[in-house]
């Protein structure tokens, strides 16, 4: 295997041939394979490919500072490196790690309204306000997000063809029970995909060595370099907050409820001296917060306290990575999630919600009687999303659907160690078809 296939290379294709396209800027976190995506697209769609890093070759961070124009621009960028070559119509100008340089953001205006050559930008978030970034290009430009591997790609990876898994999708469109071999399969590479969670390097280590070697340890340098990252960006910050934050993640999600709560942070710390830190780790697409509705009901948005959340790690390969060797090696073994059952299923069914497009939303009333996961929505109604690691009773999920107190909530997904049914009340399906959901709601 050379490389991963990635959603992002569709994306780009389509990008591409559409009419009038407007210069891209690719954000998301460190790691999950931004450049590698942008460097195989253009190499095979472009006659000439200028990639200026402005990390690594700080020297072009100035090519912006004799005006925005495209011509002078592309003067100064021949000047530093005569070898680049500008064919209109059949050139890729790549700059990445644009979190270093907002003045790049300006000149996209230059550059759509010019049309002779197509410009992909990408970057963390860390580091820079994104407001910056927009202010100085808005309308100029298209935004997209990425993320690590979601469990489709890593079926990909694994060598599953997209017919195999629209094969899942009809069974769950259907409500047609999964056979046993073909459940115990799914079930085994999503045990895998927990395990290991999304990281390219990680995945393409573990399918083409077929084992976990190595694989934590790069787990755990992904977190130590995340660290670094905070201790170096999270500028205007108190950096000590957000790392207070971030290492205290998988303590919470330990907890039974799960909640973050930031008085437990540090001696005398209070929600408002923290909100920053707790956006500024989401921003920088390193966590999914979920934030709990004030009641559960339409809209999403709006109706939620924004001092009462849960922290999920964005890849729960490095909730993993963040796990004592004990853990990691029970984990492996025995496939055991012990303590950490309940966290590491709710953490990766968010992170599947996250990256197809949801919000993330629970819910807990005061007594603690009525408690839900999430909540996603259809067209016309509030769906409660159940997440069992253990097929306990759903008495919540009942309550919900078929109290009047919530004219809101018609129905409800269940997702645990099951096949796919429907009940009349709640649908339930495998874990594993999580990342089919958003399509499932529209089609069905």
């Amino acid at each position: 295997m050379e490389r991963l296939t990635r959603k992002m290379d569709y994306l780009l294709s389509e990008w591409k041939n559409r009419e009038g396209h407007m210069p891209l800027i690719i954000k998301g976190a460190r790691q999950i394979g931004k450049t590698e995506a942008i460097r195989h697209f253009a190499a095979n769609n472009y006659a000439s490919v200028v990639e200026i890093n402005f990390v690594l070759q700080k020297q072009y961070k100035d090519i912006f500072d004799d005006g925005f124009e495209v011509d002078t621009v592309l003067r100064n960028i021949s000047l530093k490196n005569p070898a680049f070559r500008f064919e209109p119509h059949r050139t890729l100008i790549f700059f990445d790690e644009l979190q270093d340089c907002p003045n790049c953001a300006t000149s996209l205006k230059s550059f759509r309204e010019d049309g002779r050559y197509d410009v992909i930008c990408s970057g963390s978030m860390m580091g820079i306000n994104y407001r910056e970034i927009e202010s100085n290009s808005v309308g100029n430009k298209e935004d997209v997000e990425m993320f690590s591997l979601d469990f489709e790609e890593y079926l990909w990876a694994k060598g599953y063809t997209p017919e195999q898994i629209e094969e899942l999708y009809q069974k769950m469109l259907t409500l047609t029970p999964l056979g046993k071999v073909e459940y115990e399969v799914m079930l085994e590479n999503f045990r895998e995909y927990m395990v290991l969670g999304g990281m390219p390097a990680i995945v393409f280590s573990f399918v083409t060595q077929k084992n976990y070697s190595g694989t934590l340890q790069m787990q755990q340098q992904i977190l130590l370099d995340y660290e670094e990252d905070i201790t170096k960006y999270a500028s205007g910050f108190d950096k000590a907050k957000v790392l207070n934050v971030y290492r205290k993640i998988p303590v919470f999600l330990g907890k039974d409820n799960k909640k973050f709560q930031i008085s437990k942070v540090a001696s005398g710390a209070r929600n408002r001296d923290y909100a920053g830190s707790v956006e500024w780790l989401d921003n920088a697409g390193i966590v999914n917060v979920c934030y709990c509705m004030e009641q559960p009901e339409l809209p999403l948005k709006g109706n939620y306290d924004p001092n009462s959340y849960k922290i999920y790690y964005r890849d729960t390969g490095l909730l993993i990575g963040s796990l004592d060797e004990e853990a990691q090696t029970d984990l492996r073994n025995n496939k055991n999630f012990k303590t950490y059952k309940g966290a590491i299923y709710e953490n990766v069914i968010a992170d599947m919600l996250v990256k197809q497009g949801y919000s993330l939303f629970f819910y807990r009333n005061e007594k603690a009687t009525v408690e839900m996961d999430f909540f996603v929505r259809d067209a016309e109604s509030l769906i409660p999303v159940e997440v069992k690691a253990n097929d306990n009773p759903t008495a919540s999920l009942n309550r919900l659907i078929k109290s009047d107190a919530y004219p809101d909530i018609r129905y409800g997904i269940k997702l645990a160690n099951r096949n796919i049914g429907f009940n009349g009340s709640f649908y339930t399906f495998p874990y594993f078809l999580a990342f089919l959901l958003k399509r499932f709601l529209r089609e069905r």
